[in-house]
């Protein structure tokens, strides 16, 4: 029997990244706390959290609330891990990752298990974004259109 190798690397924790966004939830949970958020409120956290990005980003991530506002009118939007998100009954449904934010290639849209995107037995429920055009868009009206179906 061969002796089995033990992983010599020893876990970080989390990255610099990781723990800023765990420190904007941790922010964002007192606010929640403090004070009953209104839809009012959390657009304007979730617009100035969008001022904040680098583009190409923020120019997505104003066209992403620009839809979601329009076609999903149901859904309040906040900021979630310091992330612009949007929320039914209290639950994330979506929500948009800035690509600098954890120093990837790509945003990310993604959606939580509260969206109703099931289809079948596996879907996706996140999606890079390099960039929107009308076939992107598209895609996106119809995903958060059954999102909240």
């Amino acid at each position: 029997m061969s002796p089995v190798k033990k992983d010599t690397q020893k876990s970080t924790g989390f990255t610099a990244e990781e723990q800023a966004a765990m420190k904007e939830r941790a922010k964002e949970l007192k606010a929640e706390a403090r004070a009953s958020k209104n839809k009012a409120d959390g657009e304007s956290d979730l617009l100035a959290k969008i001022a904040e990005m680098p583009e190409p980003d923020r120019t997505m991530a104003t066209r992403l609330h620009e839809i979601v506002k329009a076609h999903a009118p149901v859904l309040l939007p906040k900021t979630w891990y310091g992330m612009p998100a949007y929320a039914r009954d209290g639950k994330i449904v979506c929500f948009f990752q800035s690509a600098q934010k954890f120093q990837a290639r790509y945003a990310t849209l993604g959606f939580n298990d509260s969206a109703n995107l099931d289809d079948g037995s596996m879907w996706p429920t996140s999606f890079a974004l390099k960039e929107l055009n009308a076939a992107e868009e598209a895609r996106i009206i119809a995903l958060v259109k059954k999102a909240v179906s």
